[in-house]
C-alpha cells in the first residue's frame, strides 16, 4: 500500500501503482471529497482521493459556512481546517431593504449559553485545509489526475474502479523521487474499488450516467472583492433586497468583503460589451447602502484597469436530490443535490452528509456492495433531517425576494415585516438558515406565518372597509401563491 508522506503539492507519494487497489475511490477533492477522504481513513479504510488540480482554488462561492457546518467539521475532528486561514467569526444577518434593516443573531447553544457562530474565508484556503487534512491522514492516498471512466464487471452491474489520467509530469517526477515504475504521466492508470464516490461538483462529468434528473439554472451570481469596506453589521452576512433580486455581502478577510450579484435567467449580460458593467453601475450600485457604493465603483474600476479579471460569475443551480441504484456508485456533494446558494447551505449539508455516512458506513458495511446499498437508502432519508430544511428554505426565499409576481412581492415584504417582530420571528427562520434547527415542521410554520402575516399586512394597510371584499380574494390569490412556491419543493424533497 503506498505511503501517504504529504507534499508540497498535497498530494501523497509514492504514485500508487497500475491496477493498484483500495476500499473507496474519491472522485473530486472539495469540501466533501476532502472530508470524506480524512474521515474514512481514520476508520481504517484505504482511501483513494483523485483531483483534477490540486492548486489553490479560486471561487466566488463556498465562502460562508453555516453554524451547523462548523458544528459537523467539530464532529469530524476537523475544526482545525478552520484555523490559519483568516477565517473571520460570524454571528448572523442584517437584512437591507432601502433606508431600513433589520438584525437578525445567529439562536444561542443551550449547551454553552453562548450564540452560535459560523466562519467567513476565502474559498480555496479553507479546501487547502481539507485538502492537508485528508492526505496527512493515514490510510488515505492522494492523487493529482483526471477521471476519464469508472470502470465495471463484465457484466457491467458492479462497479470496480475507474481509469485515470495521472497530471502531467507528475508522476514521473514521483517515480524519480522514490526509485520506482510508476505509470507514467499522461498515460491511462487503472484503480481498483469495491465503492466509487462520485463528488466531482456542481459541473459532475458522471451526474447524468446515474441519475435523470436535470440541473435547473435559477439565476448566476456575479461576484467582486471590496477592501476596507465600512459594513453595516460587521461580522454578519448581509442580504439585501434589492430589485431585480438581492444581493449578498460577507466578510471574506478582516480587510476583505464578498459581495454577490443575483442576476435572474440562464444568460448574463455581455461583460465584452459592456451591459454587465452597467448593469452593476447603474441598477445594482445605487440600491447598496451608501458606505458601500464608493468601494463598489472601485471594484468595478479595477476590475476595467484587469481586463476584466475581477469580476467573476457563477451559475446558481437547483438539483433536487436523487439516489443511485448502480452496485458501487455513491453519489454526494453538489454532484447530487444543489440547492440556491442564497443561504449558503450547501457546505453545511456537505459536511453533515459526511457525519451521516460516518456511522452508516461504518465497520463492513463498504465490503459488500449489497449491504452498502442498503445503508445508503438509510442515507437517502436520514439526511433530509437537514436537507430538507436547507434546500427548501433556500429555493423558497430565492423565490420570494427575486419574484416580480405582484403576490410574491407581498411575501416579500411580509418576509421583512415579519422579521422587523423579532423574537420567535427572526429566531425560528435563522435556526432553520443556521443548520442547527433541523425541524421540518418548524419550516412549515414559519413559511406559512409570513404568508398569513403579509395577507394581514394588506387589511391593516387598506385605507377602508370597502377595500376588504376585493382584498378577500387577492388573500386567496396570495395564499395559493405561497402553495405554489412552497410544496412542489416539499414534493421534490421527497420524490426520489
Amino acid at each position: 500500500m503506498p505511503g501517504n508522506t504529504p507534499q508540497a503539492s498535497l498530494a501523497t507519494q509514492p504514485v500508487p501503482k497500475n491496477g493498484s487497489a483500495f476500499d473507496i475511490i474519491v472522485i473530486g477533492g472539495g469540501v466533501l471529497g476532502s472530508a470524506f477522504a480524512a474521515t474514512f481513513g481514520k476508520q481504517n479504510k484505504r482511501i483513494l482521493m483523485l483531483e483534477r488540480d490540486l492548486s489553490e482554488p479560486d471561487r466566488i462561492v463556498g465562502e460562508l459556512l453555516q453554524p451547523g457546518g462548523v458544528n459537523a467539521l467539530k464532529e469530524l475532528g476537523l475544526a482545525d481546517c478552520l484555523e490559519g486561514i483568516g477565517a473571520v467569526p460570524s454571528f448572523g444577518y442584517g437584512v437591507i431593504r432601502g433606508d431600513e434593516n433589520v438584525h437578525i443573531p445567529y439562536t444561542v447553544d443551550p449547551t454553552t449559553g453562548k450564540s452560535f457562530q459560523g466562519r467567513s474565508f476565502h474559498h480555496g484556503r479553507f479546501i487547502q485545509k481539507l485538502r492537508a487534512a485528508a492526505s496527512q491522514t493515514p490510510n488515505v492516498t492522494v492523487v493529482e489526475a483526471t477521471v476519464n471512466e469508472i470502470t465495471w464487471c463484465q457484466d457491467g452491474v458492479r462497479a470496480t474502479g475507474v481509469n485515470c489520467t495521472l497530471k502531467k509530469d507528475y508522476s514521473s517526477r514521483a517515480a524519480l523521487a522514490e526509485g520506482e515504475d510508476t505509470s507514467p504521466s499522461g498515460t491511462p492508470t487503472h484503480f481498483k474499488a469495491p465503492i466509487v464516490v462520485v463528488a466531482d461538483g456542481c459541473f459532475s462529468k458522471f451526474r447524468k450516467q446515474f441519475i435523470p434528473k436535470t440541473v435547473e439554472t435559477t439565476s448566476h451570481f456575479v461576484g467582486l472583492v471590496l477592501d476596507d469596506v465600512p459594513l453595516p453589521f460587521p461580522n454578519h452576512g448581509h442580504v439585501i433586497l434589492a430589485t431585480p433580486s438581492p444581493v449578498l455581502m460577507y466578510q471574506i478577510s478582516q480587510s476583505q468583503t464578498r459581495v454577490l450579484v443575483d442576476i435572474p435567467g440562464n444568460k448574463l449580460p455581455s461583460a465584452s460589451s459592456g451591459a454587465l458593467r452597467s448593469y452593476l453601475e447603474s441598477t445594482v450600485c445605487p440600491q447598496l447602502p451608501d458606505q458601500c457604493q464608493p468601494a463598489f465603483l472601485k471594484a468595478l474600476k479595477d476590475d476595467a484597469a484587469s481586463g476584466g479579471r475581477r469580476v467573476r460569475s457563477m451559475p446558481n443551480s437547483f438539483l433536487p436530490p436523487s439516489t443511485s441504484s448502480e452496485l458501487g456508485i455513491i453519489l454526494l456533494g453538489d454532484a447530487m443535490n444543489m440547492r440556491h446558494p442564497l443561504t449558503g447551505g450547501g457546505m453545511t449539508v456537505a459536511l453533515n452528509d459526511v457525519v451521516y455516512l460516518r456511522d452508516l458506513l461504518k465497520g463492513d458495511a463498504t465490503t459488500d456492495q449489497e449491504v452498502t446499498m442498503v445503508q445508503m437508502e438509510l442515507f437517502f432519508w436520514k439526511r433530509k433531517e437537514l436537507s430538507t430544511v436547507i434546500n427548501v428554505l433556500a429555493q423558497a426565499l430565492y423565490a420570494l425576494f427575486s419574484g416580480q409576481d405582484p403576490n410574491l412581492m407581498v411575501l416579500r415584504n411580509g418576509v421583512f415585516s415579519y422579521f422587523q417582530m423579532g423574537g420567535e420571528c427572526i429566531n425560528g427562520p435563522v435556526g432553520l438558515l443556521s443548520g442547527v434547527n433541523r425541524s421540518r415542521s418548524t419550516l412549515v410554520y414559519h413559511f406559512y406565518a409570513v404568508a398569513i402575516h403579509s395577507i394581514w399586512l394588506l387589511f391593516h394597510n387598506a385605507s377602508s372597509w370597502s377595500e376588504f371584499p376585493a382584498l378577500l380574494l387577492r388573500a386567496l390569490s396570495i395564499l395559493w401563491t405561497a402553495c405554489v412556491v412552497f410544496l412542489p419543493l416539499l414534493w421534490t424533497e421527497f420524490h426520489a
